[in-house]
């Protein structure tokens, strides 16, 4: 049995404006370059022994930092299909500016009544392709426990692919994945951060600022 850590990323400026970002590639900001230095120790006791991340920036920024923090050998990889979803013509845009142009189509989509966002990915092509990129970065280490920095959107829609409960995963949130023979498997969810319920982040997941205890949260805690 392969183990891994999907977490999303940490926050990017987009994120910090309130930005829906899908395949852009703003940076980190100074918040999330901070957020995600500090998350390696916090990870060390999940004996990681890999890491993995999208090739988007504030997927490979996030890695990076974490990496520094960890007793990892060898270079991080960087996937392709691990990208978050194509949110086509909402990108770049806040839920106000989306809410003007398509009004009701958030909550149609977040409702699963929407297929697609206008000019973006088709759901099942997104979760054929997300689901295709984590076998693949299973098979490749059948003996690791590997850490792999990802989207909110990706976590998301894999935890409603394989039956799991629904949650919304904030920066440095994330789920354990088991592969084994007959596929991957969800295990508990993993907090990082203590949700700032104050903090706008474009409809794609909560801010919220470092566990001090460095304590991983699970559902119902």
């Amino acid at each position: 049995m392969t183990r891994l850590l999907l977490l999303r990323h940490a926050e990017s400026e987009w994120n910090a404006q309130g930005r829906w970002q899908g395949l852009a590639d703003p940076p980190l900001s100074p918040r999330g370059e901070a957020q995600a230095a500090q998350a390696g120790p916090l990870l060390r006791p999940m004996a990681i022994t890999a890491v993995v991340s999208s090739d988007l920036h504030r997927a490979r920024a996030t890695a990076g930092h974490i990496a520094l923090g960890l007793p990892v050998a060898g270079p991080i990889d960087h996937d392709g299909g691990l990208r978050e979803y194509d949110v086509g013509a909402w990108s770049g845009l806040t839920r106000p500016q989306i809410e003007a142009g398509w009004p009701g189509a958030v909550e149609a989509w977040r409702e699963g009544r929407l297929f697609s966002t206008p000019g973006g990915e088709q759901r099942d092509a997104f979760v054929a392709r997300i689901s295709a990129a984590v076998a693949r970065v299973a098979r490749k280490r059948p003996d690791d426990i590997t850490l792999v920095i990802t989207h909110g959107g990706v976590i998301s829609a894999l935890c409603r692919s394989l039956d799991a409960p629904a949650h919304r995963f904030a920066h440095l949130s994330g789920l354990w994945i088991e592969a084994t023979a007959e596929g991957l498997r969800p295990g508990e969810v993993v907090s990082l951060l203590r949700p700032d319920r104050r903090k706008a982040d474009g409809g794609e997941g909560d801010g919220g600022e470092l566990a001090r205890s460095g304590v991983m949260d699970t559902p119902g805690r």
